[in-house]
């Protein structure tokens, strides 16, 4: 039997994928996903809080809205840069671009002035909301040193805001590159009625109150 690369039968050349079949594949992965405390709400809270509270509907079963993160910065009036340098430092903790929020009246005695940046803000919902979440209770929080829980105290309309020391505790600054150590308030926003619910969703979802266990 004749053996030569002429008698050999070739292989059909595989196809080339084009930039645009590339695109539609990436756009249908981030179609499909769901972060992994979005799905433990769907799959594990909710079953979880409407035998708990007593709910007959899981239109009842209070939901996380939006997280806000703010950063007051008192010695902007003396320094300008702080305050850029802490909208990228949000940014890059958040993921999500942050803005620069502004006094709104004049105080001689602070040598503040109407429309001077004094700090900085940004909101989270949907898929930026779980993943911040997500990293913060399993990573950022267990930086905190001789971390031993966090306190329960809500606003009395289903609201928690748990106050931050130090932006270093998330891992995404780099400590030899702050301008400053700064602190800055974690609000997280549900559509609780009474506490107690905001309390019980919160937790579930991982965040480690003192003297409470999921």
């Amino acid at each position: 039997m004749a053996n030569t690369k002429e008698g050999a039968a070739k292989k059909p050349a595989a196809a080339k994928t084009t930039k645009s079949e590339k695109a539609e594949v990436k756009k249908v992965q981030v179609k499909g996903y769901i972060p992994t405390l979005q799905k433990a709400y769907r799959e594990e809270i909710t079953p979880k809080l409407m035998k708990e509270l007593g709910y007959t509907s899981v239109m009842q079963v209070p939901k996380l809205q939006k997280i806000v993160i703010n950063q007051g910065i008192g010695s902007a009036t003396a320094d300008k840069k702080l305050v850029d340098a802490a909208q990228q430092e949000l940014t890059i903790i958040t993921g999500q671009k942050a803005v620069q929020t502004v006094s709104r009246k004049d105080i001689s005695n602070f040598k503040l002035r109407r429309g001077m940046p004094i700090g900085v803000k940004t909101t989270l919902r949907a898929t930026k909301m779980y993943e911040f979440l997500d990293r913060l209770i399993s990573v950022s929080l267990p930086r905190i040193r001789d971390f031993k829980g966090i306190n329960e105290k809500f606003d009395g309309r289903g609201n928690y805001t748990l106050g931050i020391k130090e932006q270093i505790i998330f891992p995404e600054i780099d400590i030899d590159k702050i301008t400053k150590i700064m602190g800055m308030e974690i609000t997280f926003v549900t559509s609780a009625e009474r506490d107690e619910e905001a309390l019980a969703l919160l937790r579930e979802f991982g965040l480690p109150f003192k003297n409470i266990k999921r």
